[in-house]
């Protein structure tokens, strides 16, 4: 008679196989292949684990109106920030890294807030943990490529001048050269100034 193989599992795989024990052989088989990429196991070799481990599931096959009471249901289960399925796949860990929609750095850095707190851009965070909060009324405007983080790659600028570089009637900044941008942000740098200064001293900026 042919001896079976023992089939090995990672010291990591068997704490999971421990801690999920109680769920139902289908998910409990599904959600072990799909975490760690195992093929080779089918749902009958971990229902025989199970019991050779002796881990109880909290079921004994008769019906009853009460729900398992298993010490470890609730804990391998309901566990804070435990995930499972699509949920786990998904999953990013604080620091990581990845690009906007419009092609900014930003790094995620924490789980409990809303998702959209969860992540921020790069460059905000580099410039604010050298130079401080970003003022109330200003922005930070990149100086050439915006996937470049580094401080010394973004002007802190009023809002104001937002729609001077880019509005409808704007300078086209984003869209301009690389060699043409530091005249074109100096240019409405300069044009702002003049309009507060005028607006400070009761002139009357039209026309």
């Amino acid at each position: 008679m042919t001896r079976r193989l023992r089939i090995p599992y990672s010291k990591t795989e068997m704490q999971w196989l421990a801690a999920n024990c109680t769920l139902v052989i289908s998910d409990y088989h599904r959600e072990f292949c799909v975490r760690f990429d195992r093929s080779d196991v089918s749902a009958v070799s971990l229902k025989n684990l199970r019991k050779h481990k002796g881990w109880k599931t909290g079921r004994n096959g008769r019906f009853t109106t009460e729900p398992p009471t298993h010490p470890n249901s609730a804990a391998a289960r309901f566990k804070k920030d435990h995930r499972i399925g699509a949920a786990a796949l998904k999953y990013r860990p604080i620091g990581s890294e990845r690009l906007t929609y419009d092609g900014y750095p930003e790094r995620k850095v924490h789980d409990g807030l809303p998702r959209r707190k969860q992540w921020q851009l790069i460059h905000v965070l580099n410039w604010e943990q050298r130079n401080g909060p970003i003022p109330a009324g200003f922005a930070l405007k990149c100086k050439g490529d915006k996937a470049n983080p580094d401080p010394s790659n973004w002007d802190l600028i009023p809002r104001s001048m937002l729609p001077r570089l880019n509005g409808r009637h704007g300078r086209k900044y984003d869209e301009a050269p690389s060699i043409l941008k530091p005249t074109i942000m100096a240019v409405v740098k300069l044009e702002d100034s003049l309009r507060r200064s005028r607006r400070d001293t009761g002139v009357d900026d039209r026309g």
